[in-house]
């Protein structure tokens, strides 16, 4: 069903969008989401007698880098779901197994987004860094819906498709 193959095109093609859209804004504003990163980092608003707070890191250029390793990663996943819904373009009215090979970077741009969402903001500045206590520095809301829209978009697209009325195998 060829609705089914756009509406995976559609899906893939608006993670795309925002990815490269969170990314663009991060370099455009970047102070903003900066100053995120650094309170996160220096864990400076989580509870005042925090156990945890001997992982805060202190050093400004690390908090550069860690920002930066952000901004590379939504960089990346915008990245592999453009090219991702190039492919799938390419393969709309293919044989299924062509459209099934060609959600590969699909599948790969849903791992890099799991990785930037989840693990970086829910388990590493979520649970390392304690953001879960701060009451204005705390992404993990944002982060939850990020990455859930893109565990439901990856299953979405991971459903194998039908041959095409009149497609050749």
């Amino acid at each position: 069903m060829i609705e089914m193959r756009w509406a995976k095109v559609a899906m893939v093609s608006g993670l795309a969008l925002f990815a490269l859209l969170v990314c663009f804004n991060n370099l455009v504003d970047y102070g903003s989401n900066f100053a995120f990163v650094r309170h996160v980092l220096s864990m400076d608003t989580t509870f005042p007698d925090n156990a945890l707070r001997g992982r805060a890191i202190a050093n400004e250029t690390l908090h550069h880098v860690a920002y930066g390793a952000i901004i590379f990663g939504e960089a990346v996943t915008g990245i592999l779901f453009a090219a991702a819904t190039v492919m799938l373009l390419r393969n709309l009215r293919a044989p299924a197994a062509d459209f099934q090979r060609a959600k590969r970077l699909a599948v790969l741009g849903a791992a890099c987004g799991f990785t930037v969402w989840f693990t970086g903001f829910m388990v590493i500045g979520g649970e390392w860094f304690a953001m879960w206590q701060s009451p204005q520095w705390n992404g993990q809301q944002a982060a939850f819906r990020f990455y859930v829209a893109i565990l439901l978009v990856l299953i979405f697209v991971s459903l194998r498709d039908e041959e095409l009325p009149g497609a050749s195998s």
